[in-house]
This record gives C-alpha cells, sequence and structure tokens, in this order.
C-alpha cells in the first residue's frame, strides 16, 4: 500500500522542481533587465566649463564617439603640428579632422586618454588659450600598442556666457 503523506511530497517535489526549471530557463544571465536606478552622475558634460570641454573630447576617445568629438570642435576648428620629417606646420580644418578622427576611431581596438594637469591658462570670458599635459594609449591589435605622452595648445572659445565652449584650434605639441 502507498503511502498518502509520501505521493504528496513527491507531488509537491515535483511541481516545485518543474517550477524552478521553467524559471531557469526563463532567466538569461547575458540579458539582464533594464537598470531603471536614477543617477546623479552624468559622464557627457554640456561644456559650459573648460574642464567639461576636456570630458567629453575624453568621453568621445574612450567610446569612439565621433558626435560627441564633433561637438567639442568650433566650426572654424584647425589642427596643426610640427612633422619632424619634414621640418614644417601642418595644419588642417575641421572636416578633414572628423575624417582623421573617425578613421582612428575605426582603426583601433582601444584607446586611453588621460589629461594631466593644467600648465598654462589664460584668458577671458569668451576666449581663453589652455596648454595642457595628456597620456594617449593607442591598441591597433595587443601587438601593436602605441603610447603618446605630449602637450596640447587649445584655444577655447564661446560667444557668449551662456553659449558652450568650443576647440577653435589645437596645436599638438607631442614629441615623437
Amino acid at each position: 500500500m502507498i503511502n498518502r503523506k509520501y505521493i504528496s511530497r513527491c507531488t509537491l517535489y515535483v511541481i516545485l522542481t518543474g517550477v524552478l526549471i521553467s524559471f531557469y530557463s526563463c532567466f538569461n544571465p547575458f540579458s539582464p533587465g533594464i537598470d531603471n536606478s536614477e543617477s546623479n552622475e552624468n559622464i557627457i558634460s554640456d561644456q559650459k566649463t573648460i574642464e567639461g570641454v576636456f570630458q567629453n573630447f575624453k568621453y568621445a576617445y574612450t567610446f569612439k564617439d565621433t558626435s560627441i568629438y564633433g561637438q567639442t570642435l568650433a566650426p572654424d576648428f584647425v589642427f596643426s603640428y610640427f612633422d619632424y620629417d619634414l621640418g614644417v606646420d601642418v595644419s588642417w580644418d575641421r572636416a578633414t579632422d572628423m575624417r582623421t578622427t573617425e578613421g582612428l576611431f575605426t582603426n583601433t581596438q582601444d584607446l586611453r586618454l588621460i589629461w594631466n594637469n593644467i600648465v598654462f591658462q589664460e584668458g577671458d570670458s569668451l576666449l581663453v588659450d589652455v596648454k595642457r599635459g595628456f597620456n594617449l594609449t593607442i591598441t591597433f591589435n595587443p601587438n601593436d600598442v602605441i603610447n603618446f605622452y605630449g602637450f596640447v595648445d587649445m584655444n577655447l572659445a564661446r560667444n557668449s556666457v551662456e553659449d558652450k565652449w568650443k576647440i577653435r584650434s589645437w596645436k599638438d605639441m607631442t614629441n615623437p
């Protein structure tokens, strides 16, 4: 004769096992739920401060985001550097810089930019000259990593104190 308590326990065990299996079969650890928590920290700056421009610039490099990068540059932006091989200054406009930066973002596995201390800053509420050190690590692949340590000389401008700061010119002062 079969004990009723034993059947009830077995039935309960089978039902619980079935529920647990169905629960875990629906759970996908690689597809977590949406994070609806509120955070006061914003990784994109409004660029109302000089530091905000540098934060957005770093964000653009870290996440290879040309749309954020483009928002840091003024329409009349000019990039320049000294070509030591040719012995001449080289410069280009905003459109060329955007294409060049997009190529860098596309052809690298990882970009790590660290802004160091500002060594010089002079200007007013509409035009500022900033000289700042940086470290940039460019990883094309695990066997091809380049480290740059240098300085930038940037002129930032805005039309009024309510506007965002934009980089008007960037002179790269990195030695080879």
